[in-house]
């Protein structure tokens, strides 16, 4: 008898292992990223009320860093907000008086329409709590193709999770993978005879480490210019 509830705990434990397994091929997974503590930085802005100085870049809406593009960030009192780390020095000044970029301060050099809703302009810098949040995307990654047969630019879109890209590598249906070098902001070109041949991608994220792969995103007969999506993102 004393075997008894130990054969049963064997198939209780076999039944959770079983269920841990359909779970995982299912694409349930625990989200890797978690928001960070809050933080307090400073933040000013640059262009008009247009933002139309601001430059598409990783996020969609600034010209980004790899490694911290599409960075979700919370500034009180405002909603989640796309952010990046372009925010020039200027040791020409003091970090007090006009130099509001030199490091090791903390600051977000906004867009005036941005700026404007959690200061007047006038204010012209003002101290911010933040932290950084998950980005919560629809779908999964995108990926926009630039190039030819013989060179790959590849523009990275709609990441989720931490919201950046340590590194990316790339498939061809006849080929092995291929270390992808960085371009700029989440652009990643791999030079390499891809041309007729259906691609997989692999992505890791600087923050989470999680990886990633988009089997058999494009196919054989892709081409420049177009933008091809793939059912994996970043948790």
């Amino acid at each position: 008898m004393a075997s008894f509830p130990y054969s049963w705990r064997l198939i209780f434990l076999f039944l959770a292992v079983a269920a841990m397994g359909k779970a995982v091929a299912a694409g349930y997974t625990t989200p890797v990223f978690r928001p960070t503590p809050w933080k307090l930085a400073y933040a000013t802005f640059y262009g008009d009320e247009t933002a139309a100085e601001t430059m598409g870049g990783a996020c969609g809406a600034f010209s980004c860093d790899a490694r911290i593009q599409s960075i979700a960030i919370r500034i009180l009192p405002s909603p989640p907000s796309p952010a990046t780390n372009l925010c020039p020095p200027n040791w020409s000044q003091d970090s007090n008086n006009g130099g509001w970029c030199n490091p090791p301060r903390t600051h977000f050099d906004m867009a005036k329409p941005a700026f404007m809703k959690i200061a007047q302009w006038k204010a012209g810098i003002v101290p911010v709590l933040f932290r950084r949040v998950t980005c919560v995307r629809k779908g999964g990654v995108r990926l926009m193709f630039q190039g030819n047969g013989y060179w790959l630019l590849v523009y990275v879109m709609n990441v989720g999770g931490g919201g950046d890209i340590a590194n990316m590598w790339v498939k061809g249906s006849k080929t092995g993978w291929i270390s992808m070098s960085h371009n700029w902001g989440a652009s990643y070109q791999a030079f390499a005879t891809l041309g007729g041949q259906s691609l997989s991608f692999k992505l890791t994220s600087y923050t989470s480490h999680e990886t990633i792969i988009a089997y058999n995103v494009a196919p054989s007969n892709w081409r420049a210019g177009m933008t091809y999506g793939s059912n994996v993102n970043f948790h």
